[in-house]
């Protein structure tokens, strides 16, 4: 039960203790969302970019969720830092109310705004009914999924990293067994195509739900969930939005970002679209790695910060930094090695591979130097910064890289949206960089 581990532990072991778990998690997390699309495609090319076009919308399901659960993350963290249970079982509960009633909100509101958006990127009547078909499913599991995300979070903070990777990886393993036999109907299943894909999701992320319930019964751990401490409170509410809301504006950035390079991609071919829902599928294995790395360096973040180790929560910021940066390169050199045969796990035309690959090659340039925002931006976060983390954020989704897109179409056609990612990740690193020593406030 004693979290003194956080502050005594030697860093480097430490961190990866804490960001192992995590890195492993969502890198199969990662292949889980690559072997969906895989088998998603096997159905039609339609089916993909039916799956493309949704991808917005599920993200900014998710950026909600995990946004809201990395406020009760970094809440229950540091009040533990700082000796304070009350309120870290405080933040604890209000949190998990929250999450639920959140949940309830997004499935009803998802759901309603679904066809106008869909609309508003295709006019394919058979990608208009996949879509529809995929996620009028997929999106009454969203009080799920923001409930098991609370409780990811609150393991996660107390430093139980390896039943927070159990559960994950478990809700995965379920989804990839089931995508085959749900979509093209083997052994007891009646063939469903792309619903199937849905309810596989949906079944996956119950497990998940079911085994952190489970193991938060049979196993205690620091902080409690008490219904006495579900009363709304007006400072524990704002503590978790203050770091809660800036974290969900990060994480559904990109869903801004894709919706505004789909309409503008569109402009010249559909496979230009495609292309880039294939390449987010493929940079969530880079990218969700490097945020599993964050994700086990939060908690010791706030953790320390609230018991004032200043010079551990700097010594751990430059240990997830180097981390990051060995991620990136590797994703860099996969993307030039291997371009047409990850981009042809999802498309059998050529010219669309041969569109995704040279993307692909293009893109990866910015990867490396990405590192300094994503690890910048997720320390920020577990230090309780949210404002400063979304100035990052806003940088590398909307303030430079729209209108550099539109701009370097100008010159480059449709591969201008390509070259505006590498040009934003320069710009981003540099104010990442500047922001986190002016204003992590520790001396």
């Amino acid at each position: 039960m004693e979290q003194t581990f956080m502050r005594e532990k030697k860093i480097t072991p430490l961190v990866l203790a804490m960001a192992l778990p995590m890195v492993i998690s969502m890198a199969v997390n990662s292949l889980y969302n690559i072997i969906d699309s895989y088998f998603v495609a096997r159905i039609s090319e339609n089916a993909m970019t039916a799956l493309a076009l949704i991808f917005p919308m599920q993200n900014f399901i998710n950026a909600i969720a995990i946004g809201f659960g990395i406020g009760i993350n970094a809440r229950v963290a540091y009040h533990l830092g700082a000796g304070n249970q009350t309120r870290a079982d405080r933040a604890a509960s209000q949190g998990t109310l929250l999450s639920l009633v959140h949940g309830l909100l997004l499935t009803v509101l998802c759901i309603l705004a679904l066809p106008a958006f869909l609309k508003g990127f295709t006019s394919d009547e058979e990608t208009l009914r996949m879509a529809l078909n995929y996620a009028g499913r997929a999106f009454l599991f969203s009080p799920v999924i923001t409930t098991s995300l609370s409780f990811e979070k609150m393991f996660q903070a107390v430093g139980r990293m390896k039943i927070s990777m159990f559960s994950m990886l478990c809700g995965c393993v379920t989804n990839i067994i089931l995508d085959p036999l749900m979509i093209f109907g083997l052994g007891p299943f009646p063939a469903m195509g792309i619903a199937g894909a849905a309810w596989a999701t949906g079944i996956g992320q119950c497990i998940s739900l079911a085994l952190y319930l489970l193991l938060y019964a049979l196993r205690p751990i620091p902080v409690k969930i008490r219904l006495k401490q579900m009363k709304p409170d007006t400072a524990t509410g704002k503590a978790l939005y203050s770091v809660g809301i800036p974290a969900t504006l990060n994480l559904a950035l990109p869903s801004f970002l894709i919706s505004q390079l789909n309409g503008l991609l569109a402009g010249f071919s559909e496979k230009y679209v495609l292309v880039l829902g294939v390449y987010y599928k493929l940079q969530t294995f880079i990218y969700l790695t490097a945020n599993g790395i964050i994700q086990g360096i939060r908690p010791l973040m706030g953790y320390n910060f609230g018991a004032g180790e200043y010079e551990r929560v700097k010594k751990i910021y430059k240990t997830a930094l180097a981390m990051n940066i060995a991620v990136m390169l590797t994703g860099t050199l996969l993307s030039w090695a291997i371009p047409e045969t990850l981009i042809g796990l999802f498309t059998d035309s050529r010219e669309t591979v041969e569109i995704g690959a040279a993307a692909l090659r293009i893109i990866s340039l910015g990867f490396v130097i990405s590192s300094v925002s994503v690890t910048g931006s997720g320390a920020l976060e577990g230090l309780g910064k949210g404002g400063r983390s979304l100035c990052i954020s806003l940088i590398r989704y909307v303030i430079v890289i729209v209108p550099a897109a539109h701009l370097f179409c100008r010159f480059t056609g449709a591969d201008g949206v390509w070259y505006a990612f590498c040009f934003t990740e320069v710009v981003s690193a540099g104010f990442a960089a500047f922001i986190y020593r002016k204003t992590v406030c520790i001396r």
